[in-house]
């Protein structure tokens, strides 16, 4: 995740609730390598039929973890020191037994967050999610045309679902925030987006740039922003987390190069910016991902690299710094002409890997989607600060 409003304006909102204030010059300590996030992909069932589903959900598979294997996964979860679960899917409020197993979790001390479609969260289920402590709920809805998003999540009315899902979460008090999965299609609309969601009352965006995993790869190339789109979309970002700071917080995932462009145009190359963005981790870094038959990966969308399976193993053993290498120390194993040469790549690690491998036949060959060199050409040394960063407010 790169946190833009945080790197902007050195204000957050939901972040600074969940982790604690951080910032350049300050880097989050929250989580860490061998004690990581997990994305929890809890279910592959689904009631949408999304165009770039990285997971390609529908039906529930036949080898989803049962209750009791869930529940002993939460287990190790705090034994490893697991701080937080994101329940993911599919759908997890699809998943019959998922408030047991959240209870579970929450009853263990790890802060529980839910990614969701929105459209199954009833006025009771937003009740319960309060009860259990949820820190805070994502509801997907990419655009604030009501026809693109029903056509993007392949369902009518999804878009009307999810409005309503996010207007009861926010009824009964919970912490809500929004997730947009940028393209070439919806680019566009970034700065009308953000108001729409401050008139909903949310206090978080997330922009997911579009990944090439599951369905996606079926996607046509006209679905990839140009290097000049991607501009405007930054420029807009950072005017809209200056006008919103404090109420809404703005930030970005699968994309570390966006905070290669902070910190060229905010900070200039510092080095201290740089070394912010490398902080705020990535796929393998402070997250992994396990899949509903138990799978683990260094995030939910490298599904072409496993690390093992949690019914083989306890994740403590899965969970080894020789397995994780290649993701905490991504720019040793980049070759791609354009990541293996860039200064920045200690920073960046290469961009998205999903992209790099789905896209060029290579896991650490090239994001094809990083558009820094195009924007600022040729790149210069990191620039070591003569003075201290700007720090959060």
């Amino acid at each position: 995740m790169i946190p833009i409003s945080v790197m902007v304006t050195g204000v957050g909102t939901t972040s600074f609730r969940v982790k604690g204030k951080f910032g350049v010059g300050r880097p989050s300590d929250f989580s860490a390598p061998l004690r990581p996030i997990v994305s929890w992909n809890i279910t592959r069932r689904c009631n949408l039929k999304c165009l770039h589903c990285y997971i390609d959900a529908g039906p529930a598979e036949a080898g989803e973890l049962s209750t009791e294997e869930a529940l002993r996964l939460v287990d190790q979860m705090a034994e490893v020191g697991v701080p937080l679960i994101l329940f993911t899917g599919g759908e997890p409020l699809a998943r019959p037994d998922f408030f047991q197993i959240a209870a579970r979790a929450g009853g263990l001390g790890i802060k529980l967050v839910l990614s969701t479609n929105g459209t199954l969260i009833t006025p009771e289920a937003a009740k319960r999610l309060k009860e259990l402590g949820f820190v805070y709920v994502g509801v997907s809805l990419d655009s604030i045309d009501e026809r693109f998003h029903d056509a993007f999540r392949g369902v009518p009315g999804s878009f009307a679902a999810a409005v309503a899902g996010i207007k009861n979460a926010l009824v009964a008090g919970l912490d809500v925030g929004l997730r947009f999965t940028v393209t070439a299609k919806n680019i566009h609309e970034v700065g009308q987006y953000v108001d729409f969601a401050a008139t909903l009352g949310v206090r978080r965006i997330t922009f997911y740039h579009l990944s090439a995993a599951g369905r996606a790869q079926k996607l046509p190339p006209d679905w990839w922003y140009t290097p000049e789109q991607y501009r405007q979309f930054m420029e807009t970002l950072i005017a809209k987390a200056r006008q919103y700071a404090g109420r809404l917080e703005i930030e970005t995932t699968l994309a570390p190069f966006d905070g290669i462009y902070l910190a060229l145009t905010l900070g200039n190359g510092d080095e201290q910016y740089l070394k912010f963005v490398e902080s705020t981790g990535g796929c393998g870094r402070k997250i992994i991902s396990i899949y509903p038959n138990g799978d683990v990966y260094p995030c939910q969308f490298i599904d072409f690299y496993k690390l093992g399976n949690v019914r083989e193993k306890p994740l403590k053993e899965i969970l080894t710094p020789d397995k994780l290498e290649p993701f905490i120390h991504t720019e040793k194993y980049l070759r791609g002409p354009k990541c293996s040469a860039c200064p920045y790549k200690q920073y960046c690690k290469g961009g998205d890997r999903a992209r790099a491998h789905y896209l060029t036949g290579d896991t650490f060959g090239d994001d094809p989607l990083c558009p820094i060199p195009t924007l600022f050409g040729k790149p210069q040394q990191p620039k070591t600060p003569p003075h201290a960063a700007h720090q959060p407010q």
